[in-house]
C-alpha cells in the first residue's frame, strides 16, 4: 500500500484575503488523498519540520519571515519539497527578496481594482495547461514583477485602470519553475473563491498539486 504525500497547509497574515476559508477550499478540494497538516504558526517553517512535508500549501499575505524561517523555507524546498500558491502569496513576506526569487515573482499592484474584466490565456501544450480553455474574469487583475527565469504558463493582456500607460503589457498570471531539487508553482488567479473555482483554474491548481508533489498529472479537464 503506497503511502500519502504529506502537505503543509499553512494559512494566515491578512484577514482580508480570508486564509481560513481559502485553507478549508484547499484542503477540501485541492488536497484530497493526501495527509495534510494545517497550521496558523509561522514557527512549522523550521527544517527538521520541513522535511517530514512533500508537499508545502502557503495561503499568506504581508507579514515577515525571520532570517532562519526564509533559510530552512527555500532549503527545504531546493531539497525536494514542492510548493503550491496563488494570489496575495506574491505580496507576502515583502521585505524577504530571497523568497520571493523563489516564488518567481512580486505583487506591486492591481489596476481598477476587482472589478476589472480581462482574459486569461494558456501559453502552452504542456501537461500542466493541457486542453485548457482560455477563460474571461471579473477580479483583481495583478501587475507583478517576474523573474524571466520562470516557464510562464498562462498570460494576460494588462488592462491598466488608473495606471493607463500600462494598458496593453503582456503579464504572466501563472508560471512554474524549479528551485534546486524543488518544484514550485504560483496562480495570481484567487481574490475570491468563486475566481479559484472557475474550471480552468480549479483543474490547473490540481494538476500543479499533483506536478509539485510529484505524482501523475490527470489529462483532460
Amino acid at each position: 500500500m503506497s503511502m500519502k504525500r504529506k502537505v503543509l497547509l499553512l494559512y494566515g497574515g491578512w484577514e482580508g484575503h480570508t486564509p481560513e476559508q481559502f485553507a478549508d477550499y484547499a484542503e477540501s478540494e485541492l488536497l484530497q488523498g493526501f495527509d495534510v497538516v494545517r497550521s496558523q504558526d509561522l514557527g512549522m517553517l523550521e527544517i527538521n519540520t520541513l522535511r517530514k512535508f512533500d508537499l508545502f500549501v502557503p495561503i499568506w499575505t504581508f507579514d515577515s519571515l525571520s532570517l532562519q524561517q526564509e533559510t530552512d523555507l527555500l532549503d527545504a524546498v531546493a531539497s525536494g519539497m514542492g510548493m503550491v500558491a496563488w494570489h496575495g502569496n506574491t505580496s507576502a513576506f515583502l521585505g524577504n527578496r530571497p523568497h520571493k526569487m523563489m516564488l518567481g515573482g512580486k505583487f506591486v499592484a492591481h489596476p481598477g481594482g476587482d472589478s476589472t474584466k480581462y482574459t486569461v490565456n494558456f501559453e502552452s501544450d504542456e501537461p500542466l495547461v493541457e486542453k485548457l480553455n482560455d477563460f474571461s474574469i471579473v477580479s483583481e487583475q495583478y501587475y507583478l514583477l517576474v523573474d524571466p527565469a520562470v516557464n510562464v504558463l498562462a498570460t494576460t493582456v494588462i488592462d491598466g485602470g488608473e495606471y493607463p500607460w500600462l494598458k496593453g503589457v503582456k503579464m504572466p498570471v501563472a508560471w512554474k519553475r524549479m528551485w534546486g531539487e524543488g518544484r514550485v508553482f504560483y496562480c495570481a488567479i484567487g481574490h475570491t473563491l468563486a475566481d479559484l473555482r472557475i474550471p480552468a483554474v480549479n483543474t490547473l491548481l490540481k494538476r500543479a498539486v499533483m506536478w509539485a508533489s510529484e505524482k501523475n498529472i490527470p489529462s483532460g479537464n
